[in-house]
């Protein structure tokens, strides 16, 4: 089953995490703040960032992407897909149940 990390910015990342989750596009979305360095246009910026972790499905995984840059305000949002070598059984299955 797939995670999704996703960085937003601080004042949109808590509207994108919600709505996964009332969407059933994820079951839980973890946040943490980061500090994000990056090349932009050329040039190396460093910004104030949120780190979000979506835990989803398979199937859902490609409607929790499109409901993301739907939402993102970045023109290239960063969305990466990690699939789980483990995972605790009991989790899985609370997971599957709450992603539609």
């Amino acid at each position: 089953m797939p995670t999704a990390y996703i960085t937003a910015p601080p004042e949109e990342a808590d509207a994108i995490a919600g709505r996964l989750v009332e969407e059933q596009l994820a079951a839980c979305v973890n946040r943490f703040p980061i500090t994000s360095t990056y090349r932009w246009d050329g040039e190396v910026q460093r910004d104030e960032e949120v780190a979000l972790l979506a835990k989803t499905t398979v199937d859902a995984y490609d409607d929790l992407v499109d409901r993301v840059e739907e939402l993102h305000p970045y023109d290239v949002p960063c969305i990466e897909r990690f699939d789980e070598a483990h995972v605790l059984e009991s989790f899985a299955e609370w997971r599957d149940e709450s992603v539609e």
